[in-house]
Protein backbone atom coordinates (compact mmCIF):
# COMPACT_ATOMS: atom_id res chain seq x y z
CA UNK A 1 0.00 0.00 0.00
CA UNK A 2 0.91 3.77 -0.78
CA UNK A 3 1.77 5.83 2.54
CA UNK A 4 1.81 9.06 0.65
CA UNK A 5 0.93 10.24 -2.96
CA UNK A 6 2.43 13.28 -3.96
CA UNK A 7 1.24 14.61 -7.36
CA UNK A 8 2.27 17.52 -9.26
CA UNK A 9 2.98 19.50 -6.23
CA UNK A 10 3.43 23.29 -6.36
CA UNK A 11 4.04 26.25 -3.79
CA UNK A 12 4.67 29.70 -4.56
CA UNK A 13 5.39 32.68 -2.10
CA UNK A 14 4.15 35.27 -3.93
CA UNK A 15 6.27 35.53 -7.22
CA UNK A 16 8.93 32.79 -5.73
CA UNK A 17 7.98 29.30 -7.28
CA UNK A 18 9.29 27.19 -3.72
CA UNK A 19 7.83 23.86 -5.60
CA UNK A 20 7.66 23.38 -9.23
CA UNK A 21 5.29 20.33 -10.30
CA UNK A 22 6.88 17.42 -7.51
CA UNK A 23 5.53 14.35 -8.08
CA UNK A 24 6.43 10.66 -5.38
CA UNK A 25 5.04 8.21 -3.60
CA UNK A 26 5.77 6.63 -0.54
CA UNK A 27 5.02 3.15 0.38
CA UNK A 28 3.82 1.36 3.96
CA UNK A 29 7.00 0.77 5.45
CA UNK A 30 9.78 2.03 3.99
CA UNK A 31 12.52 4.16 4.71
CA UNK A 32 11.77 7.32 2.03
CA UNK A 33 14.80 9.95 1.59
CA UNK A 34 14.01 12.78 0.81
CA UNK A 35 17.49 15.01 -0.12
CA UNK A 36 18.11 18.99 -1.63
CA UNK A 37 20.50 21.38 -0.89
CA UNK A 38 19.41 24.57 1.54
CA UNK A 39 16.77 26.47 -0.85
CA UNK A 40 15.91 23.42 -2.58
CA UNK A 41 12.23 23.19 -1.53
CA UNK A 42 12.66 20.04 0.79
CA UNK A 43 11.25 21.70 3.88
CA UNK A 44 8.69 22.88 2.17
CA UNK A 45 7.86 19.95 1.25
CA UNK A 46 7.99 18.20 4.24
CA UNK A 47 5.81 20.89 5.68
CA UNK A 48 3.10 20.15 3.37
CA UNK A 49 3.07 16.30 3.88
CA UNK A 50 2.87 17.46 7.81
CA UNK A 51 0.02 19.34 7.37
CA UNK A 52 1.80 22.36 8.17
CA UNK A 53 1.81 24.27 5.30
CA UNK A 54 -0.79 25.11 2.52
CA UNK A 55 0.35 24.04 -1.22
CA UNK A 56 -0.45 26.41 -4.14
CA UNK A 57 -1.15 23.26 -6.41
CA UNK A 58 -1.07 19.27 -7.10
CA UNK A 59 -2.81 17.00 -5.40
CA UNK A 60 -1.41 15.42 -1.80
CA UNK A 61 -2.23 12.16 0.34
CA UNK A 62 -0.91 11.41 3.31
CA UNK A 63 -1.94 8.11 5.20
CA UNK A 64 -5.32 8.23 3.00
CA UNK A 65 -6.12 11.93 3.82
CA UNK A 66 -5.78 15.31 2.75
CA UNK A 67 -2.75 16.67 5.04
CA UNK A 68 -4.60 20.43 4.75
CA UNK A 69 -7.91 18.31 5.83
CA UNK A 70 -6.47 15.66 7.91
CA UNK A 71 -7.07 17.56 11.37
CA UNK A 72 -6.61 15.82 14.49
CA UNK A 73 -7.34 12.38 12.97
CA UNK A 74 -3.52 12.85 10.71
CA UNK A 75 -1.64 14.17 13.36
CA UNK A 76 -2.69 11.49 15.76
CA UNK A 77 -1.14 9.37 13.69
CA UNK A 78 1.99 10.83 12.51
CA UNK A 79 5.06 12.03 14.23
CA UNK A 80 7.66 14.63 13.88
CA UNK A 81 11.22 15.06 14.40
CA UNK A 82 11.72 18.52 13.66
CA UNK A 83 15.05 20.81 13.13
CA UNK A 84 14.74 22.27 16.80
CA UNK A 85 11.63 22.33 18.73
CA UNK A 86 10.67 24.54 21.53
CA UNK A 87 10.39 22.96 24.83
CA UNK A 88 9.50 24.03 28.44
CA UNK A 89 12.83 24.08 30.24
CA UNK A 90 12.15 23.25 33.66
CA UNK A 91 9.90 20.42 32.99
CA UNK A 92 12.00 16.84 33.23
CA UNK A 93 12.09 14.40 30.57
CA UNK A 94 10.17 12.31 31.90
CA UNK A 95 7.32 14.89 32.29
CA UNK A 96 7.64 16.34 29.06
CA UNK A 97 6.90 12.99 27.42
CA UNK A 98 3.95 12.23 29.50
CA UNK A 99 2.50 15.57 29.05
CA UNK A 100 3.06 14.65 25.23
CA UNK A 101 1.73 11.31 25.08
CA UNK A 102 -1.43 12.91 27.22
CA UNK A 103 -2.45 14.08 23.45
CA UNK A 104 -2.64 10.48 21.58
CA UNK A 105 -5.50 8.10 21.71
CA UNK A 106 -2.58 5.14 21.67
CA UNK A 107 0.56 6.54 23.64
CA UNK A 108 3.42 4.68 24.46
CA UNK A 109 4.67 4.80 28.37
CA UNK A 110 6.64 7.51 29.08
CA UNK A 111 9.29 5.33 30.67
CA UNK A 112 9.68 2.95 27.44
CA UNK A 113 10.06 5.99 25.28
CA UNK A 114 12.97 7.32 27.30
CA UNK A 115 14.66 3.95 27.06
CA UNK A 116 13.89 3.51 23.46
CA UNK A 117 16.07 6.80 22.84
CA UNK A 118 18.80 6.03 25.22
CA UNK A 119 17.68 8.88 27.78
CA UNK A 120 17.15 6.30 30.59
CA UNK A 121 19.98 8.30 32.50
CA UNK A 122 18.24 11.46 32.57
CA UNK A 123 14.66 10.55 33.01
CA UNK A 124 13.91 13.02 35.99
CA UNK A 125 16.63 15.54 34.16
CA UNK A 126 15.25 19.23 33.18
CA UNK A 127 15.15 19.99 29.73
CA UNK A 128 17.35 23.09 30.18
CA UNK A 129 20.06 20.67 31.17
CA UNK A 130 20.43 18.05 28.19
CA UNK A 131 23.57 18.65 26.30
CA UNK A 132 22.62 19.40 22.50
CA UNK A 133 22.73 15.22 21.83
CA UNK A 134 20.49 14.73 24.51
CA UNK A 135 17.71 17.17 23.32
CA UNK A 136 17.86 15.49 19.99
CA UNK A 137 17.14 12.01 21.26
CA UNK A 138 13.81 13.87 23.32
CA UNK A 139 12.69 15.43 19.88
CA UNK A 140 13.14 11.80 18.32
CA UNK A 141 11.18 10.37 21.74
CA UNK A 142 9.06 13.06 20.90
CA UNK A 143 7.91 11.80 17.65
CA UNK A 144 7.54 8.52 18.84
CA UNK A 145 5.79 8.79 22.23
CA UNK A 146 2.52 8.92 20.01
CA UNK A 147 2.81 5.44 18.51
CA UNK A 148 2.62 6.83 15.26
CA UNK A 149 2.37 5.13 11.79
CA UNK A 150 4.46 7.32 9.81
CA UNK A 151 7.11 9.32 11.16
CA UNK A 152 8.95 12.50 9.94
CA UNK A 153 12.25 12.77 10.96
CA UNK A 154 14.30 16.37 9.88
CA UNK A 155 17.78 15.95 10.38
CA UNK A 156 17.37 13.65 12.84
CA UNK A 157 20.98 13.19 14.43
CA UNK A 158 22.13 16.58 14.01
CA UNK A 159 24.49 16.92 17.10
CA UNK A 160 24.85 13.17 17.83
CA UNK A 161 28.21 11.77 18.75
CA UNK A 162 29.66 8.41 16.47
CA UNK A 163 27.83 6.26 18.68
CA UNK A 164 25.14 8.17 19.42
CA UNK A 165 23.90 8.17 15.36
CA UNK A 166 24.54 4.62 15.20
CA UNK A 167 21.77 3.60 18.45
CA UNK A 168 19.40 6.70 16.30
CA UNK A 169 20.35 4.22 12.89
CA UNK A 170 19.09 0.84 15.23
CA UNK A 171 16.19 2.30 16.33
CA UNK A 172 15.14 3.87 12.80
CA UNK A 173 16.09 0.10 11.66
CA UNK A 174 13.72 -1.31 14.43
CA UNK A 175 11.14 1.12 13.89
CA UNK A 176 10.94 -0.02 9.91
CA UNK A 177 10.82 -3.94 10.98
CA UNK A 178 7.85 -3.00 13.40
CA UNK A 179 6.26 -1.78 9.28
CA UNK A 180 6.65 2.33 10.65
CA UNK A 181 7.09 4.38 7.35
CA UNK A 182 9.37 6.76 7.67
CA UNK A 183 10.76 10.11 5.68
CA UNK A 184 13.99 10.87 6.35
CA UNK A 185 15.27 14.26 5.79
CA UNK A 186 19.27 14.01 6.15
CA UNK A 187 22.74 16.21 5.04
CA UNK A 188 24.33 13.32 6.07
CA UNK A 189 25.19 10.82 3.08
CA UNK A 190 26.59 7.47 5.17
CA UNK A 191 22.87 7.64 6.91
CA UNK A 192 21.47 8.33 3.81
CA UNK A 193 23.11 5.24 2.03
CA UNK A 194 22.99 2.76 5.61
CA UNK A 195 18.75 3.86 6.04
CA UNK A 196 16.81 4.46 3.12
CA UNK A 197 15.04 2.07 0.96
CA UNK A 198 14.63 5.12 -1.53
CA UNK A 199 15.91 8.48 -2.30
CA UNK A 200 14.42 11.16 -4.03
CA UNK A 201 16.72 14.87 -4.73
CA UNK A 202 15.25 18.06 -5.04
CA UNK A 203 17.14 20.76 -5.98
CA UNK A 204 15.46 24.48 -7.64
CA UNK A 205 11.97 23.06 -6.44
CA UNK A 206 11.95 20.02 -8.72
CA UNK A 207 13.07 16.58 -8.46
CA UNK A 208 16.37 15.88 -10.21
CA UNK A 209 16.80 11.99 -9.95
CA UNK A 210 15.27 8.99 -7.87
CA UNK A 211 15.71 5.34 -6.85
CA UNK A 212 17.54 3.21 -4.26
CA UNK A 213 20.80 4.94 -3.00
CA UNK A 214 22.74 2.41 -5.08
CA UNK A 215 21.41 3.56 -8.39
CA UNK A 216 20.72 7.01 -7.73
CA UNK A 217 21.81 9.35 -10.91
CA UNK A 218 23.01 6.20 -12.50
CA UNK A 219 25.53 5.64 -9.96
CA UNK A 220 26.49 2.39 -10.64
CA UNK A 221 27.75 3.80 -14.32
CA UNK A 222 29.96 6.53 -12.48
CA UNK A 223 33.64 5.57 -12.71
CA UNK A 224 35.23 3.75 -10.20
CA UNK A 225 39.16 5.18 -8.75
CA UNK A 226 41.38 2.40 -8.61
CA UNK A 227 45.13 4.53 -6.91
CA UNK A 228 48.53 2.62 -5.60
CA UNK A 229 52.03 3.17 -5.93
CA UNK A 230 54.71 1.29 -7.56
CA UNK A 231 58.07 0.64 -5.70
CA UNK A 232 60.93 2.56 -6.72
CA UNK A 233 62.02 -0.19 -8.66
CA UNK A 234 59.23 1.03 -11.13
CA UNK A 235 58.00 4.01 -12.58
CA UNK A 236 54.79 4.79 -14.55
CA UNK A 237 56.69 3.78 -18.38
CA UNK A 238 56.82 -0.07 -17.08
CA UNK A 239 52.93 -0.12 -16.67
CA UNK A 240 51.02 -1.70 -19.42
CA UNK A 241 50.53 0.52 -22.58
CA UNK A 242 46.49 0.11 -21.72
CA UNK A 243 46.67 0.91 -18.20
CA UNK A 244 49.17 4.30 -18.81
CA UNK A 245 46.68 5.76 -21.40
CA UNK A 246 44.33 5.82 -18.37
CA UNK A 247 46.63 6.29 -15.41
CA UNK A 248 47.10 10.12 -13.15
CA UNK A 249 50.39 10.65 -11.23
CA UNK A 250 49.75 12.67 -8.18
CA UNK A 251 52.16 13.18 -5.59
CA UNK A 252 53.89 9.70 -6.00
CA UNK A 253 50.33 7.91 -6.08
CA UNK A 254 49.01 6.70 -9.32
CA UNK A 255 45.31 7.21 -10.32
CA UNK A 256 43.19 5.21 -12.57
CA UNK A 257 39.38 5.98 -13.20
CA UNK A 258 37.39 3.54 -15.55
CA UNK A 259 33.91 1.99 -16.20
CA UNK A 260 35.52 -1.24 -16.35
CA UNK A 261 36.73 -2.04 -12.76
CA UNK A 262 36.83 -5.47 -13.01
CA UNK A 263 39.20 -5.94 -16.72
CA UNK A 264 40.99 -3.00 -15.34
CA UNK A 265 42.01 -3.94 -11.98
CA UNK A 266 42.41 -7.58 -13.43
CA UNK A 267 45.02 -6.88 -15.83
CA UNK A 268 46.69 -4.37 -13.14
CA UNK A 269 47.13 -6.88 -10.41
CA UNK A 270 47.92 -9.97 -13.48
CA UNK A 271 50.93 -7.47 -14.49
CA UNK A 272 52.43 -6.82 -10.81
CA UNK A 273 51.96 -10.93 -10.06
CA UNK A 274 53.77 -11.05 -13.28
CA UNK A 275 56.65 -8.88 -12.19
CA UNK A 276 56.67 -10.02 -8.60
CA UNK A 277 56.01 -6.59 -7.15
CA UNK A 278 53.48 -5.51 -4.54
CA UNK A 279 51.50 -2.26 -5.08
CA UNK A 280 51.59 -0.69 -2.03
CA UNK A 281 48.35 1.49 -0.89
CA UNK A 282 45.99 -0.97 -3.56
CA UNK A 283 42.45 0.92 -3.43
CA UNK A 284 39.32 0.39 -5.23
CA UNK A 285 36.72 3.17 -4.36
CA UNK A 286 33.36 2.96 -6.28
CA UNK A 287 31.14 6.64 -6.78
CA UNK A 288 30.14 7.47 -3.39
CA UNK A 289 26.44 8.66 -2.71
CA UNK A 290 28.12 11.95 -1.56
CA UNK A 291 29.64 12.42 -5.02
CA UNK A 292 26.70 11.52 -7.11
CA UNK A 293 24.15 13.99 -4.88
CA UNK A 294 26.53 17.31 -5.02
CA UNK A 295 26.88 16.48 -8.79
CA UNK A 296 22.75 16.47 -9.19
CA UNK A 297 22.40 19.16 -7.10
CA UNK A 298 25.15 21.82 -8.64
CA UNK A 299 23.51 21.29 -11.56
CA UNK A 300 19.80 21.35 -10.59
CA UNK A 301 19.59 25.06 -9.76
CA UNK A 302 18.35 26.59 -6.84
CA UNK A 303 14.88 28.15 -5.30
CA UNK A 304 13.41 29.09 -2.07
CA UNK A 305 13.28 26.94 0.92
Amino acid sequence: MTAIEVDSLFKSYGPVDALRGVSFRVEDGEVFALLGPNGAGKTTTLEILEGHRRRSGGRVSVLGLDPELGGRTLRERIGIVLQSAGLDGELSVHEVLALYGGCYPRALPADDVVDLVGLEGKRGARVKTLSGGQRRRLDLALALVGDPDLIFLDEPTTGFDPGARQGAWRLIEGLRSLGRTIVLSSHYMDEVQHLADRVVVLAGGRIVAGGSPDMLGGRARHDTVIRFRLPSSHDLAALPAELRELVQAHDGELVLRTADPTHVLARLCGWAVGCGIELRGLEVVGPSLEDVYLQLTEAGGDSGD
